[in-house]
């Protein structure tokens, strides 16, 4: 049984459903938020947990060993830090981190304790998605070719109400960092690492800092090829994906915030026969889903049953990936991975920490 603190009564009540449909192994016993009432709401006026306003006073807590951080971008690393320093486990939502030197100085931190830190990508954990791994796992797939994703959503003016949206001060960065991160995700955990990418980004559906739409195109080290379209100016929420291998084309559904739940189709070709992957994915059990699927990981991987939990390596890719965005755009050129330290935007792709850079 682990004592859970969240962080934030935003996204930070869904992490509280998560938690409480899995009893054995957690108990949150405080939501901590600016506005108490917030936190009222989120926990339903569960008299088990205790609302605060206090960080410093929920690190300083013993009986507490988990710390759930979902608070805005900007905050992230120094809280995280702050909690690894008390030696508590960290699950942190995206993005963990600002930039590549922010998770070198998260990885200094892990390396002094016993702790760990897991990432949020609940989007990986459901039937389809299940099934999708099961597919690749039997080897009926054979080899990658190519993908698209789409991650296609409708955000209005009114979103960005919130101050710190859509600023590159308090969110980080636009739908390459706060929307589609879930998508490339599942791109790199489908086929593979990344080996290069080109991208373009714009600003064209709000009057916002950050950028709302983008275009990438992607080789990965298999020498698959992948495209992936990014907008906020959708006239419906919508994310979709498509898999063409050797012997299969597998696509998802148009779930937009729950792809891995949704259904997806298998179709054969080649050497690869429609009844054998009919049978296979037939027999794959429903398994717990978004963020009770990823916490269940999680509470496996602490009791040493590891392999399926998202770890700080996945979230290490993820910012990378970011990082590589940002700099094939700002610089109209295909750019290579790994990033490397002597890359220009290493420590950071935001104009804010471009400016520190130079200054």
């Amino acid at each position: 049984m682990i004592n859970v603190a969240i962080l934030g009564a935003g996204i930070g009540a869904q992490h509280l459903e998560g938690y409480r449909h899995l009893p054995e192994y957690f108990q949150v016993v405080a939501m901590c938020d600016l506005d108490p009432s917030r936190g009222v709401a989120a926990t339903g006026g569960d008299p088990s947990i205790k609302i605060v306003s206090d960080i410093d006073a929920v690190m300083a807590d013993p009986d507490i060993g988990l710390i759930d951080i979902c608070l805005p971008p900007h905050l992230h690393v120094p809280v995280a830090l702050k909690a690894l320093a008390a030696n508590k486990h960290v699950i942190c939502e995206k993005p963990i981190a600002r930039s590549l030197a922010e998770i070198d100085l998260l990885e200094e931190a892990l390396s002094k304790t016993n702790a760990r830190m897991f990432p949020v990508f609940q989007y990986r954990f459901g039937l389809g998605f299940e099934q999708v791994q099961a597919v690749l796992g039997s080897g009926l797939a054979g080899k990658p070719l190519v993908a698209t994703a789409e991650t296609h959503w409708n955000r209005l003016p009114n979103y960005y109400d919130i101050a710190w949206r859509g600023t590159w001060a308090g969110e980080a960065g636009g739908a390459i960092l706060s929307h589609a991160i879930h998508a490339h995700d599942l791109i790199s955990f489908v086929m593979g690492p990344v080996a290069s990418l080109h991208a373009f980004t714009d600003t064209r559906v709000n009057e916002i800092e950050t950028e709302d739409c983008a275009s990438i195109s992607m080789k990965m080290k298999n020498g698959a090829l992948v495209t992936s379209s990014v907008t906020l100016g959708s006239a419906e929420d919508m994310s979709r994906f498509r898999f063409c291998f050797e012997n299969l084309t597998i696509e998802s559904g148009l779930s937009p915030y729950k792809p891995a739940e949704d259904t997806w189709t298998f179709t054969a070709r080649g050497e690869t026969k429609q009844e054998d992957i009919d049978a296979l994915i037939a027999g794959i059990a429903t398994p717990l889903a978004g963020f009770s699927g990823f916490l269940k990981a999680i509470a496996n991987a602490l009791e040493g049953d590891e392999g399926r939990e998202v770890t700080f390596g996945d979230g290490r890719r993820s910012i990378e990936f970011v990082t590589a965005v940002y700099l094939s755009a700002q610089e109209e050129r295909i750019v290579k991975l790994p990033i490397t330290k002597d890359e220009k935007l290493y420590e950071g792709w935001s104009p804010i920490a471009i400016e520190l850079q130079q200054g």
